[in-house]
């Protein structure tokens, strides 16, 4: 089953209101280039958004569902001595941080880095998170109840009725990461190998990982809130449970960064205020997604699932302790799935 999506030209975000004023840009030397690895069907409307508000076109270039958000961070290391990009707004924080380690990031700590909570932003400014995602259990309740007794009786057994992403790219990734950095590396791979021998199915995607679940092809399987309420939203007989590591869940937040050497520098720092506002993270938690803000809210703004999603939040894990894992994890990953 194959159903990646691509997303790896450029587009201009030029709603017709501003076409009709004053036409789209013809080049990306007007633009401020933001590169983002959130899904475009939710990052568009935003970004259609700040260009009304604000007058300043953006030109977008989006990753693969498969390699997000790595895609983009490695370009980003390979553009460092003559930069392309402004503005990055990636769907997750390890790899933010890794481009802060090479130098690729600047500072900046605007009026939306003060709402943020220290958990889920640089102390320094050099990124900051905001709408969160959850790491879930997608079960289809057809197969099997999704309780945390059932979904642990199946976790001890044959795997082969269920599903993860490929843990070299995204939010498994940073999954593993934390894995590593809580059990350590023996255990983390003696408990992989061990998952693979029972038959766990390795697949190329969250997206796709949903996809399995809610055509029964697969039981249940590791993927993110945004992709278990588009399966729930179509229909699909789905419910969910969050992962929890050590009585812990695993929340990953959406995480932008200004690029140094930026050739837009206030129009990326409008960007980045845009993107950190109570409006913003408002908006995303009321799109499909239900996307989790951090900061505080109008809370009668919320969906009631969003607000259930806040509660298992508040119970995560600071994923800014695990970076060195993040690292050693990869250089393993990459030589079991890169060779």
């Amino acid at each position: 089953m194959e159903i990646l999506k691509t997303h790896r030209s450029w587009l201009f975000v030029c709603p017709l209101s501003l076409l009709l004023l004053s036409g789209c840009p013809q080049t990306s030397e007007d633009a401020l280039v933001v590169y983002c690895s959130h899904d475009a069907v939710y990052a568009q409307d935003l970004l259609d958004q700040f260009t009304a508000e604000t007058g300043i076109p953006v030109a977008v270039k989006f990753d693969t569902e498969a390699t997000k958000s790595l895609g983009l961070v490695n370009l980003l290391i390979a553009e460092k001595e003559n930069p392309r990009c402004d503005v990055f707004w990636n769907n997750e924080v390890l790899g933010t941080v890794k481009l802060q380690q090479e130098g690729v990031l600047s500072p900046y700590q605007g009026p939306g880095y003060e709402r943020i909570p220290e958990q889920f932003k640089d102390p320094d400014g050099y990124w900051t998170g905001f709408a969160a995602r959850l790491r879930v259990y997608i079960v289809n309740t057809d197969k099997m109840q999704a309780s945390e007794d059932e979904i642990a009786s199946r976790l001890e057994g044959d795997l082969s009725r269920m599903a993860i992403a490929k843990p070299i790219y995204g939010t498994t990734l940073t999954h593993y990461s934390l894995l590593w950095h809580l059990w350590g590396k023996e255990k983390l791979m003696a408990w992989h190998e061990d998952n693979l021998k029972r038959d766990l199915n390795i697949v190329n995607g969250n997206g796709q990982v949903k996809d399995l679940v809610a055509a029964s092809v697969c039981d249940f399987g590791w993927t993110d809130t945004d992709d278990y309420f588009s399966a729930l939203d179509a229909g699909s007989p789905v419910d969910l449970q969050p992962v929890r590591v050590e009585g812990r869940t695993i929340s990953i937040p959406n995480s932008v960064a200004i690029i140094r050497e930026s050739k837009h520098q206030e129009a990326a720092q409008r960007f980045v205020d845009f993107l950190l506002s109570e409006q913003s993270e408002l908006k995303l938690s009321q799109s499909a997604s239900r996307q989790i803000p951090l900061g505080s809210v109008n809370e009668s703004q919320l969906p009631e699932e969003t607000r259930q999603l806040r509660e298992w939040a508040a119970e995560s894990h600071d994923l800014r302790q695990i970076l060195d894992a993040h690292r050693e994890c990869l250089e393993w990953l990459s030589a079991e799935y890169l060779k």
